[in-house]
This record gives C-alpha cells, structure tokens and sequence, in this order.
C-alpha cells in the first residue's frame, strides 16, 4: 500500500511539470491544462523557429550586399571604372522609357538597343530614324580620364546582325563623310560601346566640313552640359527631303540627309532645347541653331516622350 501511495505521488508531482500527460491520472481537469500548456510550449517554439530563422536569412543576405553579391538593381548594369572616376549603375538603353521615339506611320523602322544607344534603324533609307542614349556626369568623367578607349583604335564596320546595314566601303568618292550620330566622344568609357557606336548603323551622310566643324562644336558643348546637370537624354537624327540624293553602293542605296537634328532633355532640371543644322557648312554661335522640340517633331514626324517640354528654346538657360 505504501508503495502504491509512493508511485501516487510520483505520478502526479510528473504531471504537474508537465513530464507526463495527465490521462495517466484520468483527471479531465488536468488533462485540459496540460493540453493547453503542451500547445502553447509548441506555439512558442514554432515563433522561436521563424525569428531564428528570419534573423539568419536578415544576416545572410546583409553579407550578401556587402560583399556585392546581390544587388538591389538587377536591372542595371555596371560602368566600368577607368582613372579616378566613379563606378555608377547606368540603366540600359532598353530599359529607359525616355528614350523611346514615336515613329510616323509608314516608315521603316528597326528598333536596336546596343549597350549604351538605342537605334531607330531605317531599311528602306538604310540610315538611323533617331539614335537615342543617355549621357552622365559620371560617363563624361570616363570618357575624359587617362586610360579612356582611343578613337583611332575603332575603325568603321557593318553590324553583322542587320541585313540592310551598309559597309563602310560604301561611302567612298561620295563626298560625304561617314557621320556619327552618337558621338565616340560620348563612348569612349568602354570597349564595347565604342565598336557599337561605329556600327554602320549609327552613322548618316554628313557634310565633311560640317561633321569635323560646326556640328563637332555643338557635340562638346553636349558633352560639357552632361557633366554640369548629371544627366541628359540625347536625340540625333536626319531631316529628310522628298527626293533624297542617294550614295552607296550603284549610288542608289543609302539617303543623304537635307539637315540634322539633336534634342536634349536634362531631366533633373526639367531643361529642354533642340537644334537643327543644315547638312553644308554652318559657321556661328549654335545659338543661331536652337529650336523648340515641338519644331523637331513638326519637321521629322517623330514624337518623344511627354514628360519632355516642347516649347521650351532657351539657349541662356544652358549656357
């Protein structure tokens, strides 16, 4: 009897700490306390399991960011850093809505996005609608620092990839030289985006005087703004005639261009102007070439973005 009392108590001082399940006593009242006890105790573990869980992963993936491994802008890519200049994500081409150019109904149009210009290409007159990219501060430090890709290291090619891209040959004895809408000096921050902005595709009939002059004068101001402003969208393009002269190859293949186009837009500053010259020498300030964005579009058909102003024509407010 006295070992009976003994295994009693056992039994019940077990229970009480929760070592066993009351049913072994076959008291309902504790029973339920322990079932509530028992599936508060596994409550507690669980929401001790996640926390656990949820600070390694907070740990893990903090790591991750420092040592650069992830990246928050999985759509961006990396400029490569040359001299002292700063690495800085730079959004691809295909990727920045603003670069996006209507083009009037009827004419032919092939869209490439290459590393750092999108191209409006033209098949029919085998020479850009628009080429379009954006130009930074930091791009501008790049292009200007020692190391920066040389020029005379590039030479003229064909895109391999577009069947109606002329070759370079075929510019020869035309009088026109081969005009870059996107300018090397805008490119010279990576190997890549220098052999692409002298594609075939990127180039128009230019006057030879006008290319190595005037217009070289308005690109280094381009140049010049983009480093002052941080960023600016660019726009170049033709403007062309009913009756295009043609050059290339039996002379009948590629358009020359009566005048050309250029469209800026500093978005930060919400700062817009346009310029358009003649494709012959044009001698002067480029103050005598500045028009409205609005006039572009009345002149090519094309249409860009509507977060760019239209009627704005301030050469003041750029220089």
């Amino acid at each position: 009897m006295k070992q009976l009392v003994k295994i009693w108590i056992i039994v019940v001082a077990m229970v009480a700490g929760g070592a066993l399940p009351p049913q072994v006593t076959g008291d309902s009242t504790f029973s339920t306390q322990w079932s509530v006890q028992a599936k508060s105790k596994h409550k507690n573990k669980e929401k001790h399991k996640k926390s656990k869980k949820k600070s390694g992963r907070a740990k893990q993936t903090a790591k991750q960011f420092q040592s650069g491994k992830r990246s928050t802008a999985s759509t961006l890519t990396s400029v490569p850093v040359i001299g002292k200049a700063k690495q800085q994500a730079v959004a691809p081409q295909s990727v920045n809505s603003l670069l996006g150019v209507g083009i009037p109904k009827g004419v032919s149009n092939q869209v490439i996005n290459y590393k750092a210009i999108r191209v409006n290409f033209n098949p029919s007159l085998r020479i850009p609608n628009c080429v379009a990219y954006e130009l930074t501060a930091t791009m501008v430090d790049m292009t200007d620092a020692p190391g920066h890709e040389v020029r005379k290291n590039y030479n003229y090619n064909k895109d391999p990839n577009i069947k109606s891209c002329p070759d370079h040959w075929e510019y020869r004895g035309s009088g026109y030289s081969r005009g870059h809408m996107a300018p090397a000096m805008d490119m010279r921050w990576d190997k890549t985006t220098m052999t692409q902005c002298f594609y075939m595709t990127n180039m128009c009939p230019q006057d030879t005087k006008l290319n190595n002059d005037d217009w070289r004068v308005l690109e280094e101001r381009v140049h010049r703004w983009a480093k002052r402003d941080k960023r600016i969208m660019v726009y170049t393009g033709p403007i062309m005639g009913k009756n295009p002269k043609k050059i290339g190859k039996d002379k009948q293949s590629i358009a020359v261009p009566d005048a050309f186009f250029k469209v800026l837009y500093a978005p930060d500053q919400g700062r817009s102007i346009a310029f358009i010259y003649d494709n012959r020498p044009c001698p002067g300030s480029i103050s005598k070439y500045a028009v409205t964005v609005a006039e572009v579009e009345r002149r090519t058909g094309l249409t860009f973005s509507s977060a760019i102003p239209k009627r704005q024509c301030d050469i003041t407010a750029w220089e």
